[in-house]
C-alpha cells in the first residue's frame, strides 16, 4: 500500500501527496515527490518522462554500492549522504553538512528534506525527508539494502573498514543528480536552502564538483586526488568508469528546444540511414535520442553485471569490448525497464524552453537600449556565427550564392522570430583541427570500432577519416611544440554547441575552462561570470594560457604497475592522466632501468623533470594537448566595436 504523507510546506505551498511503496503497481511511474505546480501543465506522457529524468536510477544503486566495495571506499556516495556532525566523526567519513553541501561540492539540497537532528537507529546522519526514496540531495536516490545484517551492523567499523561491511542503504543516482540546476530567473536566496520554486530539470549543474563525488576518500598526497581537484566545476567525465585514459571532462549540457535540434543524416550499423542529432560533445552517441539515453543509463551503472564483464572499471588495465544491445535486451532486468520510460522522458525534455535574461530579477539592466548597437550586434552574430549557431537555415537554393546566403542570415537574425525555435546550432560535427580548441574531449575513444559504446555510434561516425596534425605548444620546451597527429575512426570532431540562455551558463567551452569560475548562482553572479568568458572568447589575448595547463598541487605519488613513481608539485596533470597504463610503465621500465643500468621495479622513481623520461611520456600520450582554454578563435578579426555590439546580442539569446 502507498506510504501517506500528509503534509508538505516549502514556503509557497501546502498539499497532501502519496508515495508508491517498491511493490505498489497502480502508479508505476510514481517514483517520488514532485510539487504539483511543476507539472499541472503536462500531459501524463510528460509527467511520467518527468519522474523518469528526476528518480529513475535503472537499478544502479547495486553498481555503486559494488564500487565502494571494490575501492576500500574511495568511490562511496554512502559516505557523502551522511552528514554527522564534527562533534560526532568517524575516521574516514567527510563529514560534510547539509548547510555545506552546496559550497564543498555543489550539490542541491532536496527542499523536500531537511537536516538530521539526532543519529538514526542505525547509527546515520541522513536527511529527513517526506520522499521516502531521497537521500537528501536532488538525484540521489536511497534503496534498502537486501545484504544488509543488522547483527553485524557498526557504523564506525563500516568507515574503518574500508566500506566492506553492508550499509542498512544502498544510494543511486538518477540524471537528475547532474541536470538538475538553480533556476537562474528564480535563483535561490541561500544555495544551502533552496526552495522548490529555485530548480529546473535540466540547466545543467554548473557548480557540481564531481571530482569529489569520486574521490572525497583519496589521500591529497594520491596523484589521482590531484586529477579529481583539477576537474572543472561543471563538468563530468563519462570515460572516468569506462575508462579511455583520458582525463577529459566536458561541461554538463542545458536542454533546451529539443524537439527542434537539427537532425543529421547517418549510415547506422545495420547499414540503414537515419537522421539522427548528434549528442555528446564529438557527436559520438549517434543512434537516435532512446538509445543515446539508454547508453547514459548504462555509463552510470545500469545492467552492471554485464557491463562490467566489459572493461576494467576505473583502470583500464585490460582491453574493452563493445556492449551488446541484444545481449543486454534479453539479460538485463532494467534495460527493458528503462526502454519503456525512454519516449516519456523525451517528451519532457521536449517541454524544456529557453531562459531569457529579460525575464530575470533585474535582467533588464543588463541589456542595452541602444536598439541601433543591438542591431549591429545581430549583423556581425549574422556574418560570423549563424553559419555554425543557427538550426534555421537558408534554401538550398540559394547556398552555393554566398553574397545571397549573407544576405539570407542578416534577414533573418534581424527577424522578430529569429529566436523562436531556434536551437542555435547545426549539431555538425567539425574537425578540431578547425575549432583549436583543447582536443582531449575530441580525442574519446569509447565509441569508436571495438570499444565499449560502439553499438552506439553510428557508422558513419567509425568511419570518419582523421582531421589531421595538431600543432601544440609544449610546456617543457617552448622551442619544441609537439605535433601529434589525430588518429582515424571517429576522434577529432566537435558538434557545434548550443548558444540558448548562454548568459546563465558561463564558463564555456566544452570543458568549462574558458572564463572565470565563480560559485555564485545569483543573476549577478551568472553575468560576472558571463562577462568575464564572453571577453575571453572575443578577445584571446586576456585569456589564461599557459596558466590554464592544470598541475599538481603538492607532491604526489602514482602506481604504474610495478613501478611507483614520484610526481613532483607542479606538474602538468595530464602529463601522466593522459597514459594508458596497459602499454606506458613497460616503456617508462625499460627506460629507466637502460639509463640507471638495473632493476627499479618496487623502487619509488622520480619521473619529471627528467629530460629523457619527459620525451618518453609525450610521445605515449594519447591528448598531449595542456592548455585548456585555446581555441574557437573565429572572432579575431572582429572590431572592438563589434565585439561589444555582439556581446549585446549574445545576451538576449
Amino acid at each position: 500500500m502507498p506510504t501517506s504523507v500528509t503534509e508538505y510546506t516549502d514556503d509557497t505551498t501546502t498539499e497532501p501527496t502519496e508515495y508508491p511503496d517498491e511493490t505498489d503497481e497502480t502508479n508505476p511511474n510514481q517514483l517520488g515527490y514532485i510539487p504539483y505546480y511543476y507539472n499541472e501543465n503536462l500531459t501524463e506522457a510528460e509527467k511520467n518522462g518527468q519522474q523518469t529524468w528526476y528518480f529513475w536510477t535503472g537499478g544502479n544503486e547495486k553498481f555503486f554500492r559494488d564500487q565502494a566495495k571494490s575501492t576500500d571506499g574511495e568511490v562511496d556516495f554512502f559516505s557523502l549522504v551522511d552528514a554527522r556532525p564534527a562533534d560526532d566523526s568517524l575516521p574516514h567519513n567527510p563529514h560534510l553538512q547539509r548547510n555545506n553541501r552546496f559550497k564543498a561540492i555543489g550539490m542541491i539540497n532536496d527542499p523536500t528534506c531537511e537536516a538530521a537532528t539526532e543519529p538514526d537507529e542505525y547509527g546515520l546522519w541522513i536527511d529527513k525527508c517526506k520522499d521516502p526514496h531521497s537521500a537528501g540531495i536532488m538525484g540521489a536516490r536511497k534503496f534498502p539494502n537486501p545484504n544488509f545484517n543488522p547483527a553485524t551492523w557498526d557504523v564506525a567499523q563500516y568507515y574503518q573498514k574500508g566500506s566492506q561491511i553492508e550499509p542498512p542503504y544502498r544510494i543511486g543516482i538518477s540524471c537528475g543528480i547532474c541536470h538538475i540546476a538553480f533556476d537562474p530567473l528564480k535563483p535561490p536566496a541561500d544555495p544551502e536552502k533552496p526552495l522548490w520554486e529555485n530548480l529546473v530539470s535540466a540547466l545543467g549543474n554548473q557548480y557540481l564538483k564531481e571530482g569529489a563525488l569520486f574521490g572525497a576518500n583519496i589521500p591529497d598526497n594520491d596523484f589521482r586526488k590531484q586529477v579529481l581537484n583539477t576537474q572543472q566545476p561543471g563538468t563530468s567525465d563519462t570515460s572516468r568508469i569506462a575508462t579511455d585514459h583520458i582525463n577529459n571532462p566536458n561541461a554538463i549540457n542545458p536542454i533546451f528546444n529539443l524537439a527542434d535540434r537539427p537532425r543529421v543524416e547517418e549510415v547506422m550499423n545495420d547499414g540503414t540511414t537515419r537522421a539522427v542529432p548528434h549528442i555528446l560533445k564529438d557527436g559520438a552517441d549517434s543512434v537516435g535520442v532512446a538509445l543515446a539515453s539508454l547508453r547514459v543509463y548504462v555509463n552510470i551503472g545500469m545492467c552492471s553485471d554485464y557491463w562490467l564483464t566489459l572493461h576494467d572499471p576505473l583502470l583500464g588495465r585490460t582491453a574493452q569490448k563493445p556492449f551488446d544491445i541484444e545481449k543486454a535486451k534479453a539479460e538485463c532486468e532494467y534495460w527493458p525497464k528503462t526502454e519503456a520510460r525512454m519516449a516519456d522522458a523525451e517528451a519532457f525534455l521536449k517541454t524544456l524552453i529557453p531562459m531569457h535574461l529579460k525575464d530575470a530579477p533585474g535582467g533588464e539592466a543588463y541589456l542595452t537600449k541602444d536598439a541601433t548597437v543591438l542591431e549591429r550586434g545581430k549583423i556581425v552574430f549574422a556574418d560570423t556565427c549563424a553559419t555554425c549557431h543557427s538550426s534555421k537555415k537558408p534554401p538550398a537554393e540559394i547556398i552555393a550564392d554566398p553574397e545571397q546566403t549573407k544576405q539570407w542570415y542578416r534577414d533573418s537574425v534581424l527577424s522578430s522570430d529569429f529566436l523562436d525555435r531556434n536551437f542555435l546550432s547545426d549539431d555538425k560535427r567539425y574537425p578540431v583541427t578547425l575549432i583549436g580548441t583543447n582536443a582531449s574531449r575530441a580525442l574519446a575513444t569509447n565509441a569508436t570500432e571495438g570499444h565499449v559504446w560502439a553499438q552506439f555510434s553510428s557508422k558513419t561516425y567509425k568511419e570518419l577519416p582523421s582531421p589531421g596534425t595538431l600543432t601544440l605548444e609544449n610546456p617543457f620546451n617552448k622551442d619544441k611544440p609537439i605535433n601529434f597527429e589525430v588518429p582515424d575512426g571517429g576522434t577529432g570532431y566537435y558538434r557545434t554547441p548550443s548558444l540558448i540562455s548562454m548568459w546563465a551558463i558561463a564558463p564555456y567551452f566544452h570543458n568549462n575552462s574558458l572564463g572565470t569560475y565563480n560559485g555564485d548562482p545569483s543573476v549577478e553572479g551568472r553575468m560576472a561570470a558571463f562577462q568575464d568568458g564572453v571577453e575571453k572568447l572575443l578577445w584571446s589575448e586576456k585569456r589564461d594560457g599557459l596558466k590554464s595547463i592544470k598541475r599538481t598541487g603538492e607532491e604526489t605519488k602514482l602506481q604504474l604497475r610495478k613501478l611507483t613513481v614520484s610526481v613532483p608539485k607542479g606538474t602538468p596533470i595530464n602529463l601522466l592522466a593522459n597514459l594508458d597504463p596497459r602499454n606506458t610503465p613497460r616503456i617508462l621500465q625499460r627506460k629507466l632501468e637502460s639509463d640507471l643500468g638495473g632493476k627499479i621495479a618496487g623502487s619509488l622513481v622520480p619521473l619529471v623533470p627528467k629530460k629523457v623520461l619527459v620525451h618518453t611520456l609525450l610521445k605515449s600520450n594519447q591528448s598531449p594537448d595542456f592548455i585548456e582554454d585555446r581555441g574557437h578563435a573565429f572572432a579575431a578579426d572582429l572590431s572592438d566595436e563589434d565585439k561589444l555590439a555582439l556581446i549585446e546580442f549574445l545576451k538576449t539569446l
